[in-house]
């Protein structure tokens, strides 16, 4: 199906289902003078935006090394950004309220290799106090950054950790549903649980015709740490069945896993133009299965790795520049086939360097270096990045 056909099916079945929930109340809401978010006129119009995340890239590898640069032992996907121009997507997302019980919400990255249904779901509005369920595909809630498009990091790239257990945009977008449950206590504290359909190729990668193959947990709390900062911090687990060929070269790996962490943000804001973030996660990844070469040899795996990373971001009223440093084998690095520890070179590590000019809400320039030591066999990429992000329309705010 061409691009502009398919574009047009999915704008039409949203506004076609908005416009039959709005003509439902509008008798009500014009009666009522209401203009809020269940108001008529806001029903009928949609909040639709388009998102241009484009970059110039350099490096000192070539374009064949920079796709061949896995991290050995624990992912074999290369980089996916060529020398010289990219564009990475640009990408179509709209909300509204269905009715008084639902928002709906949909992404769609637009990128050369054509139209992604990245996420396409329902949030609950009138559950009982404190719960909400969300369905459909959406992007895990497992940590922050995790949840979050390309388009809101505060670097060009993912997080190594992430990279090496989940891949270039962490877990992505699954099937599945969400539960949370937001009690009511002094602190903030917040519940939650997922069932997915188990997708990503990396981590999972099953047999997702037989039904839901990853289980999440995750715990958010928040609290004050003065008049100006703000900690925000939890632990998540992922456990699932896998089933991938990404992690050894020529390899079908199938097992079950299990990913588990913690994740902390704090903010210091003064005032509206300045602040501070320091944001940091470790992440420890347990993996068992048998292992199937090309030749049809099997034999057992044995996998027990982490890593960590630790970044800051200060804000200049329309600049802000940061800094980040990941690593990968900080206390582990145990990938072991019928028993045998592999070699796998080097420790993993990158740090990279960043300065932004936000004028406003809509557009972003971001220059980045990156010093990048994870391919274990003494190979540096040398990396520069110039990104330009820019937006029209109306999108929700960014998660805390």
């Amino acid at each position: 199906m061409k691009l502009w056909m398919y574009l047009f099916i999915c704008v039409f079945s949203v506004l076609s289902g908005v416009s039959q929930s709005a003509r439902a109340i509008e008798t009500d809401s014009a009666a009522s003078g209401a203009s809020g978010f269940f108001g008529a006129a806001y029903l009928s119009n949609p909040n639709l935006s388009l998102i241009l995340d484009t970059r110039v890239y350099s490096s000192n590898l070539n374009n064949l090394e920079l796709e061949a640069k896995g991290i050995p032992g624990y992912t074999t996907e290369g980089l996916e950004m060529k020398k010289g121009f990219n564009l990475d997507s640009a990408e179509l997302f709209f909300f509204s309220p269905v009715d008084p019980f639902f928002n709906l919400y949909a992404a769609m990255p637009l990128s050369l290799a054509g139209v992604e249904l990245e996420e396409a779901y329902v949030v609950s509005t009138a559950l009982p106090e404190g719960l909400q369920l969300k369905l459909g595909r959406f992007k895990s809630n497992i940590t922050r950054l995790d949840a979050q498009h390309p388009h809101a990091w505060d670097f060009t790239d993912m997080a190594l950790p992430y990279r090496a257990f989940l891949g270039s945009e962490g877990l992505g977008g699954e099937n599945g549903a969400q539960v949370t449950y937001l009690p009511s206590l002094p602190v903030y504290i917040l519940l939650g649980a997922e069932i997915l359909q188990g997708e990503n190729p990396l981590i999972l990668g099953g047999d997702t015709w037989a039904g839901p193959q990853a289980f999440t947990g995750f715990i958010k709390a928040s609290l004050d740490t003065s008049d100006l900062s703000a900690l925000y911090f939890g632990p998540l687990v992922l456990v699932g069945q896998t089933k991938t060929h990404e992690v050894i070269p020529g390899a079908a790996l199938t097992g079950r896993s299990t990913l588990s962490g913690l994740e902390a943000v704090w903010k210091w804001k003064p005032c509206a133009g300045m602040g501070l973030t320091w944001q940091s996660e470790y992440l420890v990844l347990h993996q068992e299965g048998k292992l199937a070469d090309d030749a049809g040899m099997v034999g057992d795996v044995l996998r027990n790795q982490d890593g960590f990373y630790l970044q800051s971001v200060c804000q200049w009223y329309q600049f802000r520049v940061g800094a980040r440093y990941d690593r990968l084998a900080l206390a582990y690095d145990q990938l072991k086939i019928n028993e045998e520890q592999q070699d796998l070179g080097d420790i993993p590590w990158r740090v990279s360097a960043n300065c932004e000019y936000v004028p406003d809400e809509f557009t972003n320039i971001r220059l980045q270096y990156t010093y990048d030591a994870s391919a274990r066999n003494g190979q540096i990429n040398r990396e520069i990045i110039l990104q330009f992000i820019f937006a029209i329309g109306a999108h929700p705010v960014h998660i805390f």
